[in-house]
């Protein structure tokens, strides 16, 4: 079993830049596959981006597709998200999720991960 923490949320203007991490502990970090889920007000929980446990493959939502940047340190035990030119629509609590080395990895699928973290906000302002 896994735990996991995420941190780096904050208030930054339209067209800033922040880092989210989410650090896991109680098991092997490298035999997970990760993934970053997001989740507005009035709106339901939607993919970010993912990364596999095993080839480093890395998946994007079109929305942050050439803006946000999903990576791992296994030697850390932490994934990271990096967002750039952040946009006011991009305001909401953002979850990291795992699931243990998935047969097949539908990424994108809130239901195909095992664990959350609490979420850390993000909140973009015009």
């Amino acid at each position: 079993q896994v735990q996991l923490v995420e941190s780096g949320g904050g208030l930054v203007q339209a067209g800033g830049s922040l880092r989210l991490s989410c650090a896991a502990s109680g098991s092997t970090f490298n035999n997970y596959a990760m993934g970053w889920f997001r989740q507005a007000p009035g709106k339901e929980r939607e993919f970010v981006a993912a990364i596999s446990w095993s080839s480093g493959n890395t998946y994007y939502a079109d929305s942050v597709k050439g803006r946000f940047t999903i990576s791992r340190d296994n030697a850390k035990n932490t994934l990271y998200l990096q967002m750039m030119s952040l946009k006011p629509e991009d305001t909401a609590v953002y979850y990291c999720a795992a699931v243990k080395k998935p047969n097949n990895f539908y990424y994108s699928n809130n239901d195909a991960y095992d664990y959350w973290g609490q979420g850390t906000q993000v909140t973009v302002s015009s």
